[in-house]
């Protein structure tokens, strides 16, 4: 692909999304109607604010979902107690929940804008922030190129990239090149990914570590840990956590099978996506099995086949209701889901062989007898039933699981220290300003019109 043609390519991106722009109302009202969307705050899609921008410094920082966002959340902390001012984006409700109940009044958040120049630059416009951060493996190029246009530093950390989206890059070569030119900064989690983004044309690239190892141990309610401990008792368990669609009726059958070996047995199942749940429910119950809700409050019985974790940010509580733990999207997904939490927690790890998005931290985890790979529903099932019959091989994978999550650590610290010389400036600028930051909601949707407002299809 030549340079001529990725300039054009760009052009045509930039080109439809402005032709398709006036009919996104639809597509995020649907996305409404499916519990994907907050009503009252669609308007954030298209750049629009309720908030003033506060006086002062202000930094972007970008995360995707529930598990970005609590990567972030120790640095996001880092550069609040410098006296900056943050502007928190996602793109879920329930990492929109879960940074409220995490920062509260600390931050500002908003939910990221599509990225559409329109909806792009009114963003811009209005936040003006004074350099932007994106998680992991966010690229998206009308915002990356309006950021470059402005002339705003944008760094990726955390940065990944797996072997799918490699490949594709790679076959766009110009394309690449064109997009991470305006990288001021990329801090990758391994070697691996550094090399990819280096060959894809970013500059500069450090490699800083898995900043998920040094989130901390995720944190529970004592009362409710007590309360979930004297309900279980003694019986036999084991979790399914982080799960995407077919594997919560992959780890049922589990369940049934090993059930026949042992009576009372209980099954943790930790959806994903917890928006789910009344599908889930009912499948598992047309199974025949006796389904509790943690939602709903649903009291664990002796009748109580499976548990269903269906809230958010309790992790820390399921986890340490089990010493075994599958981790999700690696049986029937692709790309798995994040190891360390349970490693932290005292479990042992079982996962599906497709884990590409958390290559290092599985290839450390199995080389250290942390965690375990099946290939398929049969071997999980047979492994589960011999971690259960042998508890000290459940509690050898667990130490070794802890030890791996403590040799990761320092990802933050690395990380920081990338930041360092764009962070620099705007802690002299805060540290200048005799006033904090000041948040001042505006009477209303910041330049939305009726008939704006109409054509977006927003009430």
């Amino acid at each position: 692909m030549s340079e001529m043609w990725a300039r054009t390519a760009l052009q045509t991106y930039r080109w439809l999304g402005a032709a398709i722009y006036p009919f996104m109302g639809t597509y995020v009202a649907l996305r409404m109607t499916r519990g994907k969307e907050e009503r009252g705050r669609r308007h954030e899609r298209y750049g629009y604010s309720k908030l003033e921008r506060p006086d002062g410094p202000l930094i972007w920082v970008h995360a995707a979902s529930v598990g970005e966002t609590g990567a972030v959340s120790s640095l996001i902390q880092k550069i609040r107690a410098l006296g900056i001012n943050v502007i928190l984006t996602t793109g879920t409700v329930t990492s929109a929940s879960f940074a409220r109940d995490r920062f509260g009044p600390d931050i500002l958040h908003q939910y990221v804008p599509l990225d559409m120049k329109p909806a792009v630059s009114r963003f811009l416009n209005h936040w003006q922030p004074d350099l932007a951060i994106f998680a992991e493996s966010e690229i998206w190029p009308m915002t990356i190129l309006e950021l470059g246009a402005r002339r705003i530093p944008q760094v990726l950390i955390n940065g990944r990239m797996s072997d799918r989206s490699f490949r594709r890059w790679k076959k766009r070569i110009a394309l690449a090149e064109s997009l991470f030119e305006n990288l001021s900064h990329v801090a990758a989690q391994t070697e691996q990914d550094g090399e990819r983004f280096s060959a894809l044309g970013a500059r500069p690239v450090t490699v800083t570590g898995n900043l998920k190892a040094d989130v901390g141990v995720p944190p529970v309610d004592e009362v409710d840990l007590r309360r979930l401990t004297s309900a279980i008792g003694d019986r036999a368990r084991w979790a399914a956590i982080s799960t995407h669609d077919g594997e919560e009726l992959a780890a049922a059958r589990v369940h049934k099978a090993l059930s026949k070996y042992r009576p009372g047995l209980l099954t943790i199942i930790v959806p994903r996506h917890p928006d789910r749940t009344p599908g889930l429910k009912k499948a598992l119950e047309d199974r025949g099995l006796g389904v509790a809700c943690r939602s709903s409050g649903d009291p664990v019985t002796p009748a109580t086949d499976i548990f269903l974790g269906d809230t958010i940010g309790e992790m820390g509580l399921y986890l340490r209701l089990t010493d075994i733990a599958f981790v999700g999207k690696s049986l029937i997904g692709e790309g798995g889901q994040n190891p360390l939490e349970p490693a932290m927690l005292g479990t042992a790890i079982l996962s599906g062989p497709n884990v590409s998005a958390f290559t290092e931290a599985y290839e450390r985890l199995t080389e250290a007898r942390g965690a375990r790979i099946v290939e398929d529903e049969a071997t999980l099932a047979k492994t589960v039933h011999h971690l259960l019959s042998q508890p000290k091989v459940c509690e050898a994978m667990a130490r070794a699981g802890a030890r791996v999550v403590d040799e990761m650590g320092g990802a933050l610290n690395r990380t920081w220290q990338a930041l360092d010389p764009y962070i620099h400036p705007l802690r002299v600028q805060a540290a200048l300003r005799s006033d904090g930051p000041e948040f001042r909601p505006s009477s209303s949707t910041s330049g939305v019109g009726p008939a704006r407002r109409s054509a977006l299809g927003w009430k």
